[in-house]
């Protein structure tokens, strides 16, 4: 009997993930990719208007996101993203010109919430206490109906961590996937609410080692194949039909499918699926000004369109969350990035007058809708055909459309596949 094969279908980190965890368990595996390259939404590339390689959007990662941690272990980078060394979060708030940073103490009791150094501005220590009704939230509660309070907390963390954790307003993101969110991070305290930085970008940090530790191991994804639909037999799937051809599955094979809910719905029809049109919007500048060198990688912005700013090296790169719902997207591109040049200089108090070169991204399907009646809809890794199990943001992880909940979604999806494969 030919050994069983696990045919994971998607090369994003959903789809690497599930290949890394099946190759860990000794199954084998044969990749599929549709693009021209692995990664998804999370690559990095050469931009030749601005001469940089840059993310095609800005991620963060905290050092509490144990799935990430393990995917760079079994990918043999451990070490690939680099966490401050402490849970610090600097912010600018354009409407007031101040400048204050939220910095949790490393351990599990949160006393840094009674030290007004360290907290919001403007907030007591039982506004804090404010986010356990977040934990009490039910499963069609949205954030801003779980959390009343409106205060300078609101405005300066909880508003702030909903764009950044969900891509959705506060007024239609899930609170459920909130709480999640804070309960494996910054609930466990500062530990695990350490940002962690690419040094060399999300590609080589969270790509390529994975690509290198499955060439080593015989997988190499197949490119350019784009999966139309899949026979079936009863409750078993018996082909894959690419556009180009067909591959018959053996008796004892299993199919993953790492693919976003646009490409599952021709696939998979009797799905009822979430929408994933949320967009967000990245903006890179190339800035020749010494002071960045000084400055921290990672700043919140409020009282702006812009939300979060990256600094990495002589780009600055900001991100922008539910885009679409802010009416962005449409935005006359030159006045947006006027706009968004003038934020940036007066949050980073840069005295250059211009950058050298600009770009904005817009990636309109960045994630699935994460409004509580959107979420009731995610599909289960395990299908109605045996040998059939999905990954990636369409499933039920319990978290939000990030990269932790990516490369969960493969770890859920591999464990289910390699049961009862014959190794």
């Amino acid at each position: 009997m030919s050994e069983a094969v696990v045919h994971v279908v998607g090369a994003g980190l959903a789809g690497l993930s599930t290949a890394l965890r099946l190759r860990a368990a000794g199954r084998r595996v044969a990749l599929w990719e549709a693009a021209g390259h692995a990664g998804g939404r999370c690559r990095s590339f050469f931009d030749m208007r601005l001469g940089r390689q840059i993310d095609n959007g800005n991620h963060l990662v905290l050092t509490g996101n144990q799935s990430v941690r393990d995917y760079l272990r079994l990918a043999g980078a451990p070490d690939a993203l680099a966490p401050a060394p402490e849970a610090s979060f600097p912010f600018a708030d354009l409407d007031s010109g101040a400048h204050y940073t939220v910095r949790i103490n490393r351990g599990r009791l949160p006393w840094w919430i009674a030290l007004p150094s360290r907290r919001v501005p403007g907030t007591r220590v039982a506004d804090y206490l404010g986010g356990l009704a977040l934990l009490r939230a039910g499963s069609g509660a949205t954030v801003a109906e779980a959390i009343r309070d409106r205060g300078p907390l609101w405005r300066g963390f909880w508003e702030p961590l909903t764009l950044a954790a969900i891509n959705t307003t506060p007024e239609r993101a899930s609170a459920q996937l909130l709480a999640r969110v804070v309960v494996e991070t910054f609930g466990k305290g500062g530990e695990a609410s350490r940002p962690m930085f690419a040094p060399h970008g999300l590609g080589p940090a969270l790509v390529e080692p994975a690509l290198a530790r499955l060439a080593a191991q015989g997988v190499a994804p197949t490119f350019g194949r784009t999966l139309r639909a899949i026979s079936r037999d009863g409750r078993r799937a018996t082909t894959l039909v690419f556009a180009d051809g067909e591959v018959a599955l053996a008796p004892s094979d299993r199919v993953v499918l790492a693919l976003p809910p646009s490409r599952l719905r021709p696939i998979l029809p009797d799905l009822d699926l979430p929408g994933d049109s949320c967009a967000i919007l990245n903006a890179h500048f190339v800035v020749d000004d010494p002071a960045l060198a000084g400055m921290a990688p990672l700043t919140g912005v409020l009282g702006a369109v812009t939300q979060w700013i990256f600094v990495r090296g002589d780009v600055i790169s900001l991100t922008v969350s539910a885009a679409d719902a802010l009416g962005l997207i449409e935005a006359d591109r030159d006045e947006l990035t006027a706009r968004l040049w003038r934020e940036t200089r007066a949050a980073l108090g840069l005295r250059t007058q211009d950058h050298n070169a600009a770009r904005i991204i817009v990636e309109k399907r960045a994630t699935f809708d994460q409004s509580p009646q959107a979420v009731a809809k995610r599909a289960k890794a395990q299908t109605d055909m045996e040998n059939l199990f999905l990954a990636g943001d369409a499933t039920d992880t319990g978290l939000p459309a990030t990269i932790e909940g990516a490369i969960r979604s493969g770890e859920i999806a591999a464990r289910l596949a390699a049961q009862g494969v014959l190794a």
